[in-house]
């Protein structure tokens, strides 16, 4: 080895000890940062499966709102006939 030079050997060394190093903290950050997205993602789902379960629960069903339906019906028949009548009661 020649004094004041830099054995070869040793700069591919630490050439490569720096770039396994850097390579090593990059995939680390990069897993990290997918492990949560994943999780934020398995929240997610999680939450908008809740909304469909919440809003699926609370929809009037077809007969309720059919029964709903002919019960107004059946009453608002019955103001027509009081109303009729009354007319009929005040013409005489």
């Amino acid at each position: 080895m020649i004094p004041g030079h830099i054995d070869i050997q040793a700069l591919f060394n630490v050439s490569v000890g720096i770039v396994g190093s850097v390579g090593g903290w990059w995939f680390h950050t990069m897993w990290t940062a997918m492990r949560a997205l994943q999780d934020d993602n398995q929240k997610l789902a999680d939450r908008i499966a809740d909304i469909e379960v919440l809003v699926a629960g609370n929809y009037v069903k077809r007969s309720d709102f059919d029964r709903f339906v002919e019960n107004l019906f059946h009453k608002l028949d019955k103001i027509e006939d009081k109303i009729n009548n009354k007319e009929d009661r005040g013409h005489r």
